[in-house]
């Protein structure tokens, strides 16, 4: 009798060998170790001296120009402040110039800022039109920030001195140098090296081995560049602004009424800067079919918004035509002296001007939206439960956070602005309601090329 068979047993699949995968740990290993990302990371470090120098000095010419154009000028014109009609001029300049440079210059004048900030892919070819676009732009009465020019500032300088030191040229160390000078640059106007590296981090999209790839450099190249730029400044004695703001109110403990209400404020601030940036976008429309001619439209209406502030305010129309980060500090440091009228007109004509600024004008939209968030907070603070140090966190996370799309970097801004911690649960709480809130809001238009383009660097 024969025995029956037995099956056979499977046979096992062979294991891959643990030590073979490339974990993420040994990719970075693999990275690091790596001659030429060193002799890349070095060159980061040595070329943020360099770049903290331009930034600077250019952070410190455009404050010069601004003071002369709505300080001095006034002042010397028997005014102790800019007469209303005084943003209508300077605005329409502004206009045909930056249409001129957008029409004729290589990378017309940089990005346009309805897109939102961008890591910096420019090469030396386009600064030229970078830094007069910002010129023309900012000083004149632009409702933007500079932190837009200084990205593309620091990173088209960076490939530059690459290209002068004979740096071998690869698709990762010009990711790495131009990630760097951004990196060194914007330290410059934030004061703080650490929010460089986290801005330029989230911009780039970066994870895994790739998010140390571009960290490192970052932070080496804008810690030295912020140390370079803080001596610099002081032995020159000139100023180029202050990002930390000094509080004129306590910032009490957080209670249920500060968490419910920093909630709704989120939602509707997401929904306002929404609507802005897609005024924004449309304007980029129409400036892409006649740029010189819709440019100057659109800054002279800008002008309009803050001649039509100072006329039904009596307040300086520069509140209006400017970044904010000067009223945001006069703003805060006495938030009890401006009135409800005042403050719902600076939100409606800022905002306007914000809007129309964003697609033909050229600079960045942090400042604008950190101000329109701490006046809409100031607004709010009388709700009941709701105090102004709340409503500052709460409305200067969810306008910021909506208008950039980086939260992490939104956070670190809102707490080096405040110069406290106390309100980082509220900052952190409206930071995330606003952003789902953006995400889920139907985008916009896209914002069409404008100008002409650089041709590639050879």
């Amino acid at each position: 009798m024969t025995q029956p068979t037995q099956p056979t047993p499977p046979t096992p699949r062979p294991q891959p060998n643990p030590v073979s995968l490339p974990t993420e740990a040994a990719k970075l290993g693999e990275l690091l170790r790596a001659p030429g990302y060193l002799k890349t990371l070095l060159f980061c470090g040595l070329v943020g001296i360099p770049v903290s120098l331009a930034a600077f000095w250019f952070l410190a010419g455009l404050q010069e120009l601004q003071r002369l154009l709505w300080v001095d000028l006034p002042q010397a014109a028997g005014f102790d402040s800019p007469p209303w009609w005084w943003p209508l001029p300077l605005l329409l300049v502004s206009g045909f110039c930056v249409g001129l440079i957008v029409t004729h210059f290589p990378g017309a004048g940089g990005h346009v800022p309805a897109s939102g900030l961008h890591p910096s892919g420019s090469g030396p070819a386009v600064l030229p039109g970078v830094i007069l676009a910002a010129v023309f732009s900012l000083p004149l009465g632009a409702t933007l920030g500079p932190e837009a020019p200084l990205i593309a500032l620091g990173g088209g300088l960076a490939v530059a001195l690459r290209h002068l030191t004979g740096t071998p040229e690869t698709p990762m160390s010009t990711a790495l140098l131009g990630a760097a000078g951004s990196a060194a640059a914007i330290a410059a106007i934030f004061g703080n090296p650490l929010i460089a590296a986290v801005l330029l981090m989230e911009i780039a999209g970066v994870g895994g081995p790739r998010l140390f790839a571009v960290m490192l450099p970052a932070l080496l190249s804008s810690g030295i560049g912020s140390l370079v730029f803080t001596g610099f400044g002081r032995w020159t004695g000139l100023s180029t602004g202050n990002l930390k703001l000094n509080p004129g109110v306590e910032f009490p403990r957080l209670d249920l009424g500060d968490v419910v209400w920093s909630i709704l404020i989120a939602v509707v601030i997401s929904c306002a800067v929404h609507l802005i940036q897609h005024g924004g976008r449309l304007t980029a429309v129409h400036v892409a079919g006649r740029p010189l001619l819709v440019t100057t439209l659109c800054a002279l209406a800008a002008g309009a918004c803050a001649a039509a502030y100072a006329l039904g305010t009596g307040l300086n129309p520069a509140d209006v035509a400017s970044s904010g980060q000067d009223t945001m500090g006069r703003l805060v440091a006495d938030p009890h002296a401006w009135g409800v009228g005042a403050l719902i007109a600076v939100l409606l004509c800022k905002g306007a001007a914000f809007s129309l600024c964003l697609g033909s004008l050229r600079g960045g939209p942090i400042f604008p939206s950190l101000f329109l968030g701490a006046a809409a907070g100031i607004l709010c603070s009388p709700l009941p439960g709701l105090g102004v140090g709340a409503g500052l966190a709460a409305g200067m996370a969810a306008a910021t956070v909506s208008a950039l799309r980086l939260p992490v970097s939104t956070v670190i801004l809102v707490v080096l602005v405040l110069g406290s911690t106390a309100m980082m649960p509220v900052a952190i709480l409206s930071t995330v309601v606003a952003f789902v809130t953006a995400e889920l809001l139907p985008p916009g238009p896209p914002v069409p090329p404008i100008g002409r383009t650089p041709r590639p660097a050879h």
